[in-house]
């Protein structure tokens, strides 16, 4: 699998998702503003990649100063924070490496370049170790012969390596179970289409891709019987944000007695919020739905609301996959033994 994000050379390089899968083409980032807009336009995406790509674009902000300011580092995490609304992941990283950077006082300012690059680093390493314990944890959700339905793209496009709700499936598939993947195209961005599959299709998983609508059909008629799904947010009462669709999807899997899954890391949680009603719900350029390769699939002055993601309610989920473990209901208190509070 190709890289989603590194650092190298002083610079941040990412791979366009926008263009995958027919182009695989790197970006070099130079600064942090070209990092902000890299997340702001999706270069990248998902919610643990926008929290490294976060990082990094704090530590190489930082890198570029001529003298160590405080005031030019706040700026520097205030811009990166209004990137991306929704995703918890994002504001996580960037609250860590200001903690980070407040610890360094004693430290010279060449120092706190290094420390501060190395905690970026270690962010994206430690996310990459957590999707692998995660998909250990959720391969033992999968059966041999189960034919699991995904929503949008939880892979290793969207983490730092390995994926969340795509790593259960990897790490069940190698092993040993044979599964088969139902991919949801997931408009207007297509993730499902354009990049779950393409990871999926590497890998030798046998994948099936079908249009957001078709869901209900195959799952009423015995085709899927199990669902696994990433998180942008995860708050105190178990409730989600995830990408739009998804809340179509927990209520036709609850209809048709089919298990729903949720796979994401401890930086997804915020407890600090006892409802999904409290999540910001990002709204996104009109152009993803009214265009598919910048031509109008509608006409110029119909009026467009783009919401980028949709709460699921708790009472359709039926275990979250994470790292330390597999959560039940009641989340409320279940999530605080094994999250914290």
């Amino acid at each position: 699998m190709l890289p989603t994000i590194e650092w190298k050379d002083g610079k941040v390089i990412m791979i366009d998702q926008r263009l995958l899968p027919g182009e695989e083409i790197y970006h070099n980032f130079e600064n942090y503003e070209q990092v902000a807009e890299a997340i702001e336009t999706m270069i990248i995406r998902g919610a643990p990649a926008i929290g490294i790509a976060a990082a990094m674009g704090i530590a190489l902000g930082y890198k570029n100063l001529r003298k160590d300011d405080k005031k030019a580092f706040l700026k520097i995490c205030d811009r990166i924070s209004k990137t991306r609304p929704t995703a918890k992941n994002l504001f996580w990283a960037i609250d860590r490496m200001k903690k980070r950077y407040n610890s360094l006082n004693n430290s010279s300012f060449e120092e706190k370049k290094d420390i501060l690059i190395k905690e970026a680093l270690e962010i994206e390493r430690e996310d990459i170790e957590m999707n692998k314990k995660m998909g250990d944890f959720g391969a033992t959700l999968i059966e041999d012969g189960d034919s699991v339905l995904t929503h949008c793209n939880a892979g290793a496009l969207a983490t730092g390596g390995y994926g969340t709700a795509l790593g259960v499936m990897r790490a069940a598939f190698f092993s040993g179970k044979k599964i088969r993947v139902y991919a949801d195209e997931t408009r207007p961005f297509l993730q499902g289409a354009r990049l779950t599959t393409w990871e999926l299709v590497k890998e030798g998983i046998e994948t099936y891709l079908i249009s957001d609508n078709m869901a209900g059909f195959f799952m009423k008629k015995g085709y899927i019987n199990k669902i696994v799904v990433g998180a942008d947010r995860i708050v105190a009462n178990g409730d989600i944000a995830n990408k739009i669709g998804t809340y179509s999807v927990a209520v036709l899997a609850k209809e048709n007695n089919i298990p729903f899954f949720v796979a994401a890391p401890y930086s997804t949680f915020d407890l600090s919020l006892k409802t999904g009603e409290q999540i910001p719900i990002e709204e996104r350029d009109p152009n993803e739905i009214l265009k598919i390769n910048g031509k109008n699939i509608a006409p110029d002055n119909v009026k467009i609301i783009n919401p980028a993601f949709d709460v699921t309610p708790a009472k359709y989920i039926s275990a979250i996959i994470t790292e330390k473990g597999i959560i039940y209901p009641p989340y409320s208190e279940n999530i605080k033994k094994i999250i914290g509070k």
